[in-house]
């Protein structure tokens, strides 16, 4: 029998924040410990759309208790994602910060295309369906559509409506009306207007449904019928009808509805009763794994070297056609300036050199669109196209790094970083950069003997065998690269 180490994973939605921990036992996961805690982050914006201390000092809480669960844990084996709520904070900094403070693990604000694919691993390693499969995942702030086969998945999209945000539109004071309902769910059905046809195109044969509100509309017929499993859209339509004749959503004593699903299950109902209407779906069925087993299974894969990450960014550098002999050579020497100048540039985050190998290999996908001007070219598509395995901030790192890997570095257009200090991109750049100049005769009999010495904020490169007086070119691309990054802070000098 293999035993490996305990891991976790941490859902921070816009409605509950979820911790779970697991062990891999021959290949399988063994669910050890589960927590759950409401916060109700989704209605606690201000009209500047900023979460309010209150809410914070909530979410802190919740933090603060895991971080007890999770204290013998080492940071590897500890995966956190924060969704909508977090996605849509302004004030998404502050938070991160206070954070920071009672929770020591990395807290990943992921993308809504990200939650759709980490939502539809969990489901996918649980249940298996040799056809194609709709998986609807109804949160606080968002909902997720799938399409996919096995472990694959096909189509991704993650909508703007949500249990809370939709009962708090349009559930104004808790009236429960049938002219709420219908408004609602055309709201909903204008949200999902947007993918219809290719969904549609795509075509599945079961419908499965994840997450807290689902699991609630279930549960409430279940309540009346024992034995039924699925939920059909005549049982939506009566439940609806109950609602309907509550009139408040304060007198919803539903058997099978727990009080705090009570506050945000209309909003969620019109949202399904939408998607089943768009799509004239006739029954789903309910999975109760999500988003957190798509987090222990990615992270299950990654601690045995199969980083998703990785995966994607061959498939990216396929899909263009890249170079690899050349991003390979460039790659190589990404990884010497790297160990020469992590200490004392302190660059001891595990994931600076990964980011600047997968800069390396797809620093020229943009000649797909056009030489000129090939590192916006290619730092577009970086920061446009869907990255499996990667964080937001992650891939606005990684476009960065590409965007500057040449030319000026303009200070102005380079972004906010949640999760690093500009400082250190600029030298994770600066890397890149030499990197990408050493290589740029495309030939490895070429590339240049020296030596590094560095001080916190600058570099020296001597340069062995007089190379700089047979390669001139070189040297005075090497002395405009030093007036670049003078200008970023970094001292630059060679010999």
């Amino acid at each position: 029998m293999s035993n490996r180490p305990s891991i976790a994973a941490v859902d921070l939605g816009s409605n509950s924040f979820h911790l779970v921990v697991a062990r891999e036992v021959d290949g399988t996961l063994q669910i050890l410990h589960k927590e759950k805690q409401r916060v109700y982050l989704a209605d606690s914006f201000d009209d500047k759309s900023k979460l309010s201390q209150y809410a914070i000092d909530r979410a802190l809480v919740v933090l603060k208790q895991f971080a007890k669960t999770l204290q013998d844990f080492p940071a590897c084996n500890v995966k956190v994602a924060a969704t909508h709520t977090f996605r849509r904070a302004k004030n998404i900094h502050a938070f991160l910060a206070q954070a920071n403070e009672v929770f020591p693990f990395h807290i990943n604000v992921i993308a809504g295309q990200e939650e759709a694919r980490l939502i539809y691993q969990g489901v996918a390693h649980y249940l298996h369906n040799e056809d194609n499969r709709l998986v609807i995942d109804i949160g606080g702030g968002s909902t997720e559509l799938i399409i996919g086969q096995h472990f694959q998945h096909k189509l991704l999209t993650s909508r703007n409506m949500g249990c809370v945000s939709y009962t708090n539109q349009f559930f104004i004071d808790g009236i429960i009306s049938p002219k709420h309902f219908n408004k609602a769910e055309i709201k909903a059905e204008q949200e999902i207007e947007v993918i219809f046809a290719s969904y549609i195109n795509e075509g599945w044969k079961n419908v499965i449904g994840t997450s807290g509100t689902i699991k609630a509309i279930l549960a409430m017929i279940s309540a009346k019928k024992p034995h039924q499993s699925c939920i059909t859209y005549d049982d939506l339509i009566n439940l609806k009808q109950q609602f309907i004749n509550a009139q408040l959503i304060d007198n919803l004593l539903i058997e099978g509805l727990t009080p705090e699903r009570q506050l945000s299950i209309c909003g969620g109902l019109a949202i399904l009763i939408a998607i089943f209407r768009e799509f004239a779906i006739t029954q789903l069925t309910y999975s109760d794994f999500s988003l957190r087993e798509g987090l222990l299974h990615e992270m299950q894969q990654k601690l045995v070297d199969n980083d998703i990450r990785s995966n994607t960014i061959n498939n990216i550098s396929d899909r263009y056609t890249v170079d690899k002999t050349h991003a390979i050579r460039v790659s190589d020497t990404v990884s010497w300036l790297y160990e020469r100048l992590k200490g004392p540039w302190r660059l001891n985050n595990q994931d600076d050199i990964a980011l600047l190998i997968w800069a390396a290999k797809l620093h020229e996908i943009g000649l797909s669109i056009n030489s000129s001007g090939i590192n916006k070219h290619s730092a577009y598509i970086v920061a446009n196209s869907q990255l499996p395995g990667f964080t937001q901030q992650e891939q606005l790192i990684l476009s960065s790094l590409i965007r500057f890997y040449r030319k000026k570095i303009k200070l102005n257009e380079l972004s906010d970083f949640i999760t690093i200090s500009q400082q250190r991109v600029l030298k994770l750049i600066t890397i890149l950069r030499l990197a990408i100049l050493f290589n740029q005769k495309r030939q490895a009999s070429q590339k240049p003997n020296m030596e590094i010495s560095a001080s916190s904020t600058g570099l020296f490169i001597k340069f062995c065998d007089g190379y700089l007086q047979e390669y001139t070119l070189l040297q005075a691309d090497l002395e405009q690269e030093k007036h670049y990054l003078k200008k970023v802070g970094i001292a630059f000098n060679c010999s």
